[in-house]
């Protein structure tokens, strides 16, 4: 069993400069420190071949294609890995549109936990680069609402 954990955090100023619409034309800072609120993801074997994902709802699934949450779904095709385990994601506080970052604490630490699990060992700035390909190019997250 593997368990990563992901700092949540806050930004103090700048936030919306860091969107690529923006950036692009305008330049872009934003000031933002980690808070002792965390995300966690936890992955382990199964004995099985199906995909189980437990967040706020439960899947179980013989293809990742399948899977509902979307960064759970495009981090597992992103490492290529595609039956036998069990993801589990938690948080320290309700943290869905508050803006403490968790879809990127989420994406990181899903390919913290999934490289870990593969054996495999990223930089920082590796699992950065990831994230932002999932989030930004893959699933088109940085859009200004």
């Amino acid at each position: 069993m593997i368990v990563v954990q992901t700092s949540l955090r806050i930004s103090f100023l700048g936030g919306g400069t860091d969107f690529q619409e923006f950036y692009m034309g305008n330049g872009g800072a934003v000031i933002s420190t980690a808070i002792d609120k965390y995300v966690y993801v936890i992955i382990k074997e199964r004995f099985d071949e199906a995909i189980y994902v437990n967040y706020s709802k439960k899947e179980t699934v013989d293809d990742c294609k399948k899977i509902g949450h979307d960064l759970v779904r495009e981090t597992i095709k992103s490492v290529d890995m595609d039956d036998g385990i069990e993801l589990t994601t938690l948080a320290d506080i309700p943290s869905e549109g508050s803006g403490l970052g968790p879809s990127s604490s989420v994406t990181i630490g899903l390919l913290q936990a999934l490289n870990t699990y593969n054996s495999e060992i990223k930089t920082a700035e590796d699992l950065a680069q990831e994230a932002c390909k999932i989030e930004i190019d893959i699933l088109g997250k940085s859009k200004c609402q």
